[in-house]
């Protein structure tokens, strides 16, 4: 693993696991949100976010977390690896309301500056939307995806995962 990518409904845990990943195997990790927001929740011009995401891609390795569904093809053609967290609705619902309620105001570390954690009706209807909307899109782009592709599905699955990661190779 030299290029992953991490994908998934927002809530069902890409960030947290893409930081212990990184930690793991030392790849740099980019947090696609960090990338793609400037303060107050600005988002780039289409041509500016293309540059930025070309740029990264061009780089040999790196672990990149976040969907922006409008470019996992792109990604996917420099990626070895695809992580896939196909987690509940509810569960990815809840982990967003807690976070949301928890670090109301602040900065999440996989953020960039000035833009703090909110409540955002129409980020979680993206969410409840996610499985019908996404999901689909996101097994079609790795059914043609030439790398590994792993699928998580729960909780036990990213933790026996992280376990098989320790122990390394030989196992």
């Amino acid at each position: 693993m030299r290029r992953v990518l991490i994908l998934g409904s927002p809530g069902s845990g890409k960030s947290t696991f893409a930081r212990a990943l990184a930690a793991r195997t030392g790849l740099p990790l980019v947090h696609l949100d960090q990338l793609y927001w400037r303060p107050n929740w600005t988002e780039p011009s289409r041509a500016e976010w293309q540059d930025r995401l070309a740029s990264l891609l061009r780089q040999d390795e790196w672990i990149i977390d976040g969907n922006y569904g409008s470019t996992v093809a792109m990604r996917l053609e420099r990626a070895d690896t695809a992580i896939l967290f196909d987690f509940p609705r509810r569960v990815c619902l809840m982990r967003v309301f807690k976070r949301s309620v928890l670090g109301w105001g602040r900065v999440r570390a996989d953020m960039p500056a000035g833009c703090p954690e909110h409540f955002d009706p129409g980020f979680l209807r993206f969410i409840w939307n996610f499985r019908k909307a996404q999901r689909a899109k996101l097994f079609e782009e790795l059914s043609r995806f030439s790398g590994k592709t792993i699928v998580l599905r729960s909780t036990a699955e990213v933790r026996s995962f992280k376990r098989k990661l320790q122990e390394g190779p030989e196992s």
